[in-house]
């Protein structure tokens, strides 16, 4: 049998991570691949982007996409190369 102390522990743990889904269902943080969305380059001859969120290439196969991390601030997308 649990301690007061360890119940709470336990319990404010299945809280916090409750809290972190709803969170992230929220705001967006999706596993859908970033490729199956639409093209967020800043402008037509931009090769390499990204929005603070995932970096975005153009590439022979089509557009490729990072996986956003946890703690990721998006920002209007800006061009890394061209």
């Amino acid at each position: 049998m649990l301690s007061r102390d360890e119940a709470l522990a336990v319990t404010l743990s299945i809280a916090v991570a409750l809290l972190v889904v709803t969170f992230a269902v929220l705001f967006g943080m999706s596993a859908e691949p970033r490729a199956a969305r639409k093209d967020g380059a800043p402008d037509a001859t931009c090769l390499e982007w990204t929005d603070g969120y995932v970096v975005c290439s153009r590439t022979s196969q089509g557009l490729a996409c990072s996986t956003p991390g946890i703690a990721c601030t998006r920002s209007a997308p800006h061009c890394l190369r061209r």
